[in-house]
């Protein structure tokens, strides 16, 4: 992908959203096995498989996308989301049904929100503006719209410390932290507190997300600690 030559932001670093998706993926695989089953190792094994190529396209920095490398990635970070969704609701299902093991619950339930908290991370990453080859590497005027508008957008004309640090001025492109933290306090305050989701479909992957974590907080954690009590 040739680079436009009014970008100036540098190309983003593979590894803090590959060591996110392994992150993810050993929360996966740690899964209490009598409440999850041995199928939730065919979906690490699967991760695992699809991200080898990823890694191989873009070894250090996001600045190639062949066509199917862009599918294989949204494809793995909606699967990641997908199979944590199924978690959640075994989850709930093992709750209603009885069972009592609740220092297990408690354990997965932490595990299955950190992981979700991973996996929309990734996607909305994935997602927004085109991906993060697109986002450094093609004209503003170019990009697709904007699933989320951040703080850095819309801050040139504030006082010059933080104008300094804005997209006009500096070329500032939002990166996977950032998109983490917004998936953090999504999930911690059900709501969006950071970034501001502009699309249809943002709107429904947050919702989605803020009511998983309310389940997981609000329903899982609070009966699980009951029957410690």
């Amino acid at each position: 992908m040739t680079r436009h030559p009014s970008r100036t932001a540098v190309p983003e670093h593979r590894w803090p959203a590959v060591m996110a998706l392994l992150s993810a993926l050993a929360l996966y695989a740690f899964l209490p096995n009598e409440l999850f089953g041995a199928q939730r190792l065919a979906v690490v094994a699967v991760g695992l498989a699809a991200l080898v190529p990823l890694v191989i396209v873009n070894p250090h920095r996001f600045v190639r996308q062949p066509r199917w490398s862009r599918f294989l990635s949204v494809g793995l970070t909606l699967l990641l989301v997908l199979a944590n969704q199924v978690a959640l609701v075994v989850l709930v299902t093992k709750l209603v049904g009885g069972h009592h093991d609740a220092p297990g619950l408690l354990l997965a339930a932490l595990q299955v929100w950190v992981a979700n908290v991973i996996g929309f991370a990734l996607l909305y990453w994935d997602l927004d503006r085109g991906g993060a080859v697109v986002r450094t590497n093609w004209a503003r005027t170019e990009l697709p719209a904007a699933d989320f508008r951040f703080s850095q957008d819309e801050d040139a004309d504030a006082i010059e410390e933080v104008a300094r640090a804005s997209s006009e001025r500096v070329d500032w492109t939002p990166r996977f932290v950032d998109y983490f933290y917004t998936s953090l306090s999504n999930s911690m305050a059900f709501s969006a507190s950071d970034a501001m989701p502009l699309r249809q479909r943002t709107k429904l992957l947050m919702g989605l997300q803020a009511f998983g974590g309310f389940v997981i907080l609000a329903l899982v954690i609070a009966r699980s600690v009951g029957i410690l009590a």
